[in-house]
Formats: C-alpha cells, sequence, structure tokens
C-alpha cells in the first residue's frame, strides 16, 4: 500500500460555483492544519482561511471537512477543501499543496483504489461506480448505481456464507467418516446443486454489455429505400448524407442515442445489392455483418425478402410519396419527410431494446459472470462427486471464484485496467 497522502481536484473543471479538492493519506490532517490553520471536529464542517504555508498569503475562504481513518471515502485520514471554483483560486490551493512535503497530486482513480485496498469497498462496487461516472441514460445510472451501493457484493456474501457452512459439513464429513451416514452425504450433495441452480438462474440474466454499450439497432435494405433519411430524422440531426444516387452510403454510421431511458447504437448500413464496385463491396459486406450481429433489426426492403431475425421491424418507408401510402400488413408506415409514423416507430424500438436489457437493475458483466460461473461449475462438480474429498476441493475452488469475483483473490491487471477509468480526483 502506498503511503503517501496524495491530493487533486474531486470535482469538475473550473470556472464553477464551487470545487471540491481531496487530500487523503497519513499526512492529510497536518497538510490541512498547514493551509487552514486548526481542524474541525471529525465528519464535521467549519469556514476556514487558506493560506499559502510557503508565504502565509491568504488564497481563499472555505469550507474545510476532516474525516479521520478509517470511517472516510478512502480508509485514511482525509480532508476536503470546498473553495471558490475559479481556475486562479484552485491553481494557487494545488500549487500550496504541492509544496507540502509528503504530498503528491493523485493518479486517476487512485482515491477509489484506495478505498477498494482498505476494504471500504469491493471491486464490484468499484467497477459500478466507474460505470456511474460513465453513465450516460438513466437505465445505465440505475444498473451502475445499484453496484456502487453494494447491491451485488451482499448477494454475493449470502453465497459466501452458504458455500463456508458447505465446505464445514463436507470437512466434518470427512473428519468423522465413520459416524457420517449417507443421508448426511446426500443433503450436502442436493445443497450443493441447489446453490449451484441459484447462481445458474443468475447468469442466465440479461448482462450488463448491451446497457452500457447500447442496444444495437440496425438499420438494412436496398438502396434508396430511404436508410439514411430514416437515421436522420430518428435521430433529428443530419448524420448521415442522403443523395437520389444509388449506393452513397459505402460505410456504417453509428448514431448513440437515448431512446424513453434506454441506451440505443443506431446504425446505417450500406444497400444490399449485387455491386461490381469494389468499395461499394467492402460496405455491403460490412451490412451483411452488421445485420447477423445486431441486437434489433429495422428492414427498409420488401417485406417478403426480409432476412430471419428475432427482433426485426419491417418498415414500410416514404409513405409521404403517391403509391408508397399503403402499408403492408405487418410493416410500420413512416416518412421521414414529414415526421408520419415515426414516434410509433421508436415506441416499437424502446420496447424491444427493453426486453433485452435487464430487468433488474443489479446486472453481471462479463468478468464478473465469468467467475460466477467458475464457482456454479465447481458447485456442479461438488454435487456429481461421491469423493467427500474431492468436494471439499470443489467447494473451496467455489470460495476461490467468489473471491476473484468480488477482487479478494484479484488481479493486478484487471485492478489497473479499472482504475485507469477513473478521472483524477475519484
Amino acid at each position: 500500500m502506498d503511503q503517501d497522502t496524495i491530493f487533486s481536484l474531486s470535482s469538475g473543471r473550473p470556472p464553477a460555483a464551487i470545487s471540491v479538492i481531496r487530500v487523503s493519506g497519513p499526512s492529510a490532517h497536518e497538510a490541512g492544519e498547514q493551509i487552514a490553520g486548526p481542524l474541525p471536529q471529525p465528519r464535521s464542517a467549519a469556514v476556514r482561511e487558506l493560506r499559502d504555508p510557503r508565504s502565509g498569503e491568504l488564497l481563499d475562504n472555505a469550507l474545510v471537512l476532516r474525516f479521520d481513518a478509517p470511517a472516510s471515502s478512502t480508509g485514511e485520514d482525509t480532508v476536503e477543501l470546498h473553495c471558490h471554483g475559479g481556475r486562479a483560486v484552485v491553481d494557487a490551493l494545488l500549487s500550496a499543496l504541492s509544496s507540502v512535503e509528503g504530498l503528491r497530486e493523485a493518479q486517476p482513480g487512485e482515491f477509489t483504489r484506495r478505498a477498494f485496498e482498505n476494504g471500504r469497498i469491493d471491486l464490484t462496487e468499484a467497477e459500478g461506480l466507474a460505470d456511474l461516472i460513465e453513465a450516460e441514460t438513466e437505465s445505465q445510472r440505475k444498473a451502475a448505481l445499484a453496484l456502487a451501493e453494494g447491491g451485488l457484493r451482499k448477494q454475493i456474501d449470502r453465497w459466501q456464507r452458504a458455500t463456508l457452512q458447505l465446505s464445514a459439513a463436507a470437512e466434518r464429513a470427512i473428519d468423522y467418516a465413520d459416524e457420517a451416514g449417507s443421508d448426511s452425504e446426500a443433503e450436502l450433495s442436493r445443497d450443493c446443486g441447489r446453490l449451484a441452480a441459484e447462481l445458474r438462474e443468475w447468469l442466465d440474466r440479461p448482462r450488463m454489455e448491451p446497457l452500457k454499450d447500447g442496444v444495437r439497432v440496425v438499420v438494412a435494405g436496398p438502396p434508396n429505400a430511404g436508410k439514411s433519411s430514416l437515421i436522420n430524422a430518428m435521430t433529428g440531426q443530419e448524420r448521415a448524407i442522403v443523395t437520389d444516387m444509388p449506393g452513397t452510403t459505402r460505410d456504417h454510421i453509428e448514431v448513440p442515442l437515448s431512446l424513453a431511458g434506454y441506451p440505443v447504437l443506431l446504425t446505417d448500413t450500406a444497400g444490399l445489392r449485387e455491386t461490381d464496385d469494389e468499395v461499394e463491396a467492402i460496405g455491403v459486406s460490412r451490412a451483411q455483418s452488421l445485420v447477423a450481429g445486431s441486437d434489433v433489426l429495422l428492414w427498409l426492403g420488401e417485406a417478403d425478402a426480409a432476412p430471419h431475425h428475432p427482433r426485426i421491424v419491417k418498415v414500410h418507408a416514404k409513405v409521404d410519396l403517391p403509391g408508397r401510402r399503403s402499408v403492408p400488413k405487418g410493416s410500420t408506415g413512416v416518412s421521414a419527410v414529414t415526421g408520419a409514423g415515426l414516434d410509433a416507430l421508436l415506441e416499437r424500438v424502446s420496447e424491444l431494446a427493453k426486453s433485452i436489457l435487464p430487468s433488474d437493475a443489479l446486472a453481471l458483466n462479463r468478468r464478473q459472470a465469468a467467475h460466477l460461473s467458475d464457482a456454479a461449475s465447481a458447485l456442479d462438480d461438488a454435487e456429481a462427486s461421491d469423493d467427500l474429498v474431492l468436494v471439499a476441493d470443489n467447494l473451496r475452488a467455489a470460495r476461490l471464484a467468489f473471491d476473484q469475483l468480488t477482487g479478494r483473490a484479484g488481479f493486478e491487471d484487471v485492478l489497473d485496467a479499472l482504475f485507469s477509468r477513473f478521472c483524477l480526483g475519484k
């Protein structure tokens, strides 16, 4: 554990009404006193004159808060300076802190990493905080907050206690093999199976990735079907080039969008057709790959030529034109010019996006699911084994998977990748 005392601006970039500068580490209180004079009582706030320890020059009048280890966000002694948010004020205070012996500027995510290393949060809560910082839609915010507030950690704690009890029962059965009966071994096996089944239920839930990355909604069809015009109408921006010339779109265009609070990645594609143009042919090939990998497909071609897809919306575009006003059964009529049918289309896309996103705020990401799958597999092996020694060994493997899930038995590369996502001061 790095014993340096660190500091950083923890609020947004100035100018602002108020800026928050955080200091954390063994010398935090001493540094705070050099700049603010006597500190207030722990977990209390007081107005203090902030002065440069080198010259005694008055830098600002600010609100000062003190937190004592381990009852702080990082688990260390901490001081927060809530100062005026002008650039000159913030720069002067950061310069004053850098002059204090033993202090250095924090690295991105270092405050949160210290909170993790001091046991204030586990790895799932740290992942939730990272997601919360990056959240752009309401559904992303709710999912990230559920993680950050320990929703998954509490569930994992329950699984860990249950697995520990099973391990104790297995070890007891080994020590008293002559006294233990077949009924107790059968009960141990059933309990392992029940816990494994519960983990499998969690693994079957929708994952976090579509919620974080956005539901991929691909707009596809032949050239001049109105795909780019529809993209522009759905986003309310001129994001795609629209002309009467077939094959205008050579490569796909991605536009992030929030529909009813759900993240969507709207993708325009090249018109699907046979072509001798080498560049257009590459675009068509990419479009076919995007169609195959889409979460939701908006098809603007003939309804009977639509590809098979589990979540497809057949769009009858250009209903404002003569000869296009009759909408085929099963299709949604839309005009990018007049806006007719656009609200109904957006509502349908929102419904389909919602169907593949987590209905519960708690959802597993890829890393969490991998470790939970390891735990479930170990419990399955424990249930299937007739050898108590192997049962105990499998239960130890399940406990290790839970420890890797929470970061108690983590990997430095995982931690480095996670905390590098944080900004300075977090």
